[in-house]
């Protein structure tokens, strides 16, 4: 166990301090693990969840059709119409739309469609395109927060608890809601001088014709009308079985099939280091967790806590926020379920509700498993490598001449990870302990 965390520990410096790149030094820990034996070379290729790979590389492919189309310059031009070329409200509009359609969809596949949208329209009115960009994948990290489908870590808790759609909403809901409303006041008080776009280009704007920058109408048309399949296929994917990662690398080729798009081309565009770096920290998290690292820690909690409920509920809330924003999420969470499930039987003796079945899922299994689904979601947001989201927006953001560091986005994300988290925990004791 002490080698896994020595090379993780190296490899997550070497990304943080990036003195070298953050995808090599992912990729070479996780060598590292495999060479030393202290995890099994089969075994670390399990960890990696194909499931976000395929979803990674088929909405990138499939935005990159797309993009060819000139569907995004239009939107930017047409939305920054709309705002007036008003900077701030740009800002409100493109985080409530983000919040809102990371709801419904996974965060990544959100960033992956709004962030050219942002980097287009910040060119336009000559604005600062990284803050934007960061606080995007914050604000998809605590809208996915609030559904069943908006983050991986509460697709994992509803496949082994059978908690709904409509009790994810019900319960992780409303303190979303709070976080929203309180905080996109509070980003656009904070930004709005960042923001500030003069009136020549306010004038310019408003001048533009958003359907001269449509380079091919048909080609648009047809590619609009795949990716509505395929957002069908999001929301169908429990229903019919399938991982949304199928959906959207399927989705893609048709795509560039009815499009008539030349694929290596297209595939040239995608944002491979995101998903080498994806590889490489799944490897990583899979040693620790080849190693028990997560489960001994899980066991620390509840000793620490001695059995008192409300303690416990708080803890797991802060103590995997904490974590995911060191280690991806979705490890974590695998590994806190049997722990939470463990644990749940005595403390329903202990609260005298053992022989209720509802009794015990309301007062006992739901806090948890929501404590801990609130913790690592918005856990994501303390830094760069916390969520998928963040890494895929650095990357976007890379690409188009707006390098994002570790540090620039902490600054702007554990203030915020912090504030929600504070959200969560009056959320959690108003609705379970008052």
């Amino acid at each position: 166990m002490i080698g896994a965390l020595i090379i993780f520990g190296i490899a997550y410096v070497a990304i943080a301090t990036e003195k070298v790149d953050k995808t090599a030094a992912a990729l070479l820990g996780a060598s590292a693990c495999i060479i030393f034996h202290l995890v099994p070379y089969e075994a670390a290729l399990k960890a990696v969840d194909l499931n976000v790979i395929f979803l990674l590389v088929g909405m990138m492919l499939a935005v990159n059709v797309m993009a060819a189309t000139g569907l995004f310059e239009w939107l930017a031009v047409t939305i920054a119409r709309k705002a007036k070329g008003d900077g701030v409200r740009i800002l409100v509009m493109f985080l409530a739309a983000t919040a809102v359609l990371s709801a419904f969809l996974d965060n990544v596949t959100t960033v992956i469609l709004i962030a050219p949208i942002t980097v287009l329209i910040c060119e336009i009115l000559e604005i600062e395109a990284m803050p934007i960009l960061i606080m995007e994948a914050i604000a998809s990290n605590v809208g996915g927060a609030g559904t069943l489908v908006g983050d991986p870590p509460n697709v994992l808790i509803a496949s082994s608890t059978g908690l709904t759609f409509i009790e994810f909403l019900e319960n992780l809901g409303p303190p979303v809601l709070i976080m929203l409303v309180v905080g996109l006041p509070l980003a656009a008080f904070a930004m709005r001088k960042r923001f500030h776009v003069t009136e020549s280009n306010k004038a310019r704007i408003m001048r533009a014709r958003p359907e001269l920058a449509i380079l091919d109408r048909k080609g648009m048309q047809r590619a609009l009308a795949v990716f509505g399949v395929i957002l069908a296929g999001f929301f169908a994917s429990h229903a019919v079985g399938v991982e949304p990662g199928i959906i959207a690398l399927a989705g893609a080729l048709l795509m560039a099939l009815v499009c008539k798009t030349d694929l290596h081309k297209a595939l040239e565009k995608v944002e491979w280091n995101s998903v080498f770096f994806f590889i490489g920290l799944f490897m990583l998290i899979g040693a620790l967790e080849h190693n028990q690292v997560f489960e001994k820690l899980g066991h620390v909690i509840t000793d620490w806590t001695h059995g008192n409920f409300l303690l416990t509920v708080m803890t797991i809330l802060w103590f995997s926020a904490l974590l995911s924003a060191i280690v991806d999420n979705i490890p974590l969470v695998i590994a806190m379920i049997p722990l939470i499930q463990s644990i749940i039987p005595a403390f329903g003796v202990e609260l005298g509700v053992a022989d209720d079945p509802v009794a015990l899922k309301h007062q006992v299994a739901e806090p948890l498993y929501w404590a801990l689904a609130l913790g690592a979601c918005l856990g994501g947001n303390g830094s760069l490598v916390g969520a998928s989201a963040n890494v895929v927006v650095a990357q976007i953001g890379r690409r188009n001449g707006y390098p994002l560091t570790f540090m620039a986005f902490t600054r702007l994300g554990l203030p915020v990870m912090i504030s929600t988290l504070l959200i969560a925990t009056g959320w959690l004791y108003v609705r379970y302990f008052l």
